[in-house]
């Protein structure tokens, strides 16, 4: 059995998902059900016996401790976080209780429970921990991209929170020896993510017929990577990944907001025009940009390219015509 955490999220549940799909092997979903988490995404699966849920905060750490007890998982694969920047501005606690305390919580209770494993299950035990690129801080356009070696200089209390999380799981296996490894991601999209983020939430707002704010004058920078890309890494890492490593994962992406947005509105413009026959462009907004809005961030994933064989598959415009046709036929 593996654990993953926040399983109910957007990536979690498409990391599910995927596992239920390609493996055999049993999966225990906790997750808090926190305002951008649906059980309703792993409804297809609710009644394999392979799966399970249990409804807990990672912060608890008396019943993970409990759970991994129970369960004995070979894996623990840490999905679970706080994740809006927007929102980490505004009430940053919230951020550093799940982010940074409740990786610590993880942490402890997994390594209490590996201290106990016999020789064998603790060679193949991993503790996977999901971060992101923005602890990298703010890259310029003629900036390279950043890759495992770079110095983090998180901007925002989303990126700080995540840059101390990912010290701890340094910290745990150089001090502790507990088997860790992590991943530093580009911006996922795809079915199944919160309308708070960009890319659902234009697709929401066009079809609702509301104004599409952008921050700013368009132009900052992400490097966008299919969830499904992003699950099949994850696995990689789980099968592969050197202990003790952080391994970059992204999609050769990079696009400017101007350019997500106007591709949007052109995909539903195709398939689901307006009934005035007007472009869905029509509604884009320029709105005050974000405080401290960092303006490109870009990883270099040539590591997990030589080292693991990976290599994201989707294409940015099949992917991107993949996620508006979900949210038409889910919203």
């Amino acid at each position: 059995m593996i654990f993953v955490t926040g399983g109910a999220g957007f990536i979690g549940s498409n990391f599910i998902l995927k596992w239920m799909e390609t493996s055999k092997e049993d999966i225990l979903n906790i997750d808090n059900l926190s305002y951008a988490a649906n059980l309703k995404n792993l409804k297809s699966i609710s009644s394999d016996s392979r799966y399970k849920f249990v409804e807990a905060n990672i912060q608890d750490q008396n019943t993970i401790e409990s759970l991994l007890e129970e369960h004995k998982p070979r894996a623990i694969l840490n999905f679970a976080a706080e994740s809006h920047v927007d929102k980490s501005i505004e009430g940053p606690k919230a951020f550093i209780k799940a982010n940074i305390l409740g990786t610590f919580s993880m942490l402890s209770a997994a390594l209490n429970f590996y201290k106990n494993l016999q020789k064998e299950r603790k060679d193949k035990f991993r503790f996977i921990h999901i971060s992101t690129d923005e602890v990298f801080g703010s890259l310029s356009l003629s900036d390279p991209s950043s890759d495992e070696e770079t110095a983090y200089k998180p901007n925002s209390p989303y990126s700080a929170s995540k840059a101390a999380s990912d010290h701890l799981v340094r910290a745990w296996f150089h001090t502790y020896g507990l088997p860790t490894i992590t991943s530093n991601c580009t911006n996922n999209y795809g079915p199944r993510q919160f309308t708070e983020k960009l890319i659902p939430l234009m697709i929401s707002n066009a079809i609702n017929g509301k104004n599409l704010p952008i921050y700013g004058d368009g132009k900052n920078i992400r490097d966008w990577l299919y969830v499904e890309d992003h699950c099949s890494a994850i696995m990689k890492i789980l099968e592969k990944g050197r202990l003790g490593e952080t391994y970059n994962i992204g999609g050769n992406s990079e696009k400017n907001n101007n350019q997500i947005v106007s591709e949007i509105c052109k995909i539903l413009d195709s398939l689901s025009p307006k009934k005035d026959k007007t472009s869905y462009s029509s509604q884009i907004e320029y709105i005050e940009d974000r405080a401290g809005h960092d303006f490109r961030y870009s990883l270099d994933i040539s590591k997990i390219n030589k080292e693991l064989g990976w290599f994201p598959e989707e294409t940015f415009s099949a992917g991107l015509e993949k996620t508006v046709k979900w949210y038409l036929d889910n919203l």
